[in-house]
């Protein structure tokens, strides 16, 4: 099942010419979660992935930066005929915060569903979980978790042969955790399956300063998407604010010993590159994606995860997944 994160908002709390209000788009084999919707959201859909249909969107607080977008992309949803329900998920006062926005949004015409999520609460997914935890941010703050289940062990085909197995439906029932009787016997699934395989984390923080919940929460995980909104040179107010310096996030990843660590929410005020330094010099695998870039996560058997620059938008067919001169051109301008 494939897994990538496509980055659509990228920037602090004020967009640039370039980047666009917190927003990440998880697309995960035919389900498509949001997490935040900053301004102008639906906007950087249609310049990327189109208008995805979005099965669920979860706010991690409700600070403008991050909701701002809702009004527009539901009533666009509901002006193009969305018929699917949505839900929409995400700490105490989300309820308030649909009061006043329904009388901007109207009705619509399709169920919308408000759940409010305590620390620790699980959404199921199919063969997945998405977790929030609380992280520290001056106000009611979560973070995610999508947690993939465990996968079962590699299914050796000759050894279930060699067992007096046929091929067809009784393969399937060994694959599915269920003995069956072969030409010598019983067979049972653990005869034919390798160990168990690892499924994969990917876990976004919004805004909040360094944590031990978020530590625990992206332990081992494929990417952790955390706020880097200033320089080191900043830090103590960072702490004022309730927000990470790049190096306090890289200290985060570095802990939970994740495989990528994605730097967002970082201040226009930064030269990116420069940042993006201070965070290698804590921990290597850091990045810091700008708006349309995706990061591809193969199964852990198959590999880490990939930054695909502008991937959101285009995938050079050639295999060659470095940015074009425009769009290296677009980054300079920007930093």
């Amino acid at each position: 099942m494939d897994l990538s994160v496509a980055f659509l908002g990228t920037s602090g709390a004020v967009p640039s010419a370039r980047r666009s209000t917190a927003c990440v788009l998880v697309a995960r084999g035919g389900e498509r979660l949001l997490f935040d919707c900053g301004e102008g959201a639906q906007r950087q859909m249609q310049r990327s992935v189109g208008l995805v249909q979005v099965d669920e969107i979860y706010l991690t607080h409700f600070h403008a930066d991050h909701f701002l977008g809702l009004p527009g992309l539901l009533k666009t949803y509901d002006l193009t005929e969305r018929r699917a329900p949505l839900s929409v998920y995400g700490p105490p006062g989300l309820l308030d915060l649909f009061r006043t926005l329904g009388r901007i949004v109207g009705k619509v015409g399709f169920e919308l569903d408000l759940v409010e999520l305590e620390p620790g609460d699980s959404v199921p997914r199919d063969g997945a979980a998405v977790m929030s935890f609380p992280v520290e941010h001056g106000t009611r703050a979560y973070g995610y978790s999508l947690v993939e289940a465990e996968r079962p062990g590699r299914f050796d085909a000759e050894a279930a042969k060699r067992l007096g197995i046929p091929e067809g439906p009784a393969f399937a029932e060994l694959q599915g955790g269920s003995p069956v009787e072969g030409s010598h016997g019983i067979v049972r699934p653990e005869d034919v399956l390798g160990d168990s395989r690892a499924g994969r984390t990917v876990v976004i923080t919004g805004d909040t300063a360094p944590c031990n919940a978020t530590v625990d929460a992206a332990r081992d995980a494929e990417l952790l998407v955390h706020d880097a909104s200033f320089a080191e040179e900043e830090v103590q107010r960072a702490a004022d604010t309730g927000h990470s310096t790049v190096g306090q996030a890289a200290a985060v990843a570095r802990e939970a010993g994740v495989k990528m660590l994605a730097l967002v929410h970082i201040s226009s005020r930064y030269h990116v590159g420069k940042v993006l330094d201070e965070a290698r010099e804590v921990y290597e695998p850091a990045v810091a994606p700008r708006d349309f870039d995706l990061v591809e996560i193969p199964f852990p058997e198959r590999g880490t995860p990939q930054l695909i620059p502008n991937g959101a938008r285009e995938r050079d067919t050639s295999g060659d997944d470095s940015p074009s001169p425009q769009d290296e051109a677009s980054n300079e301008e920007e930093q």
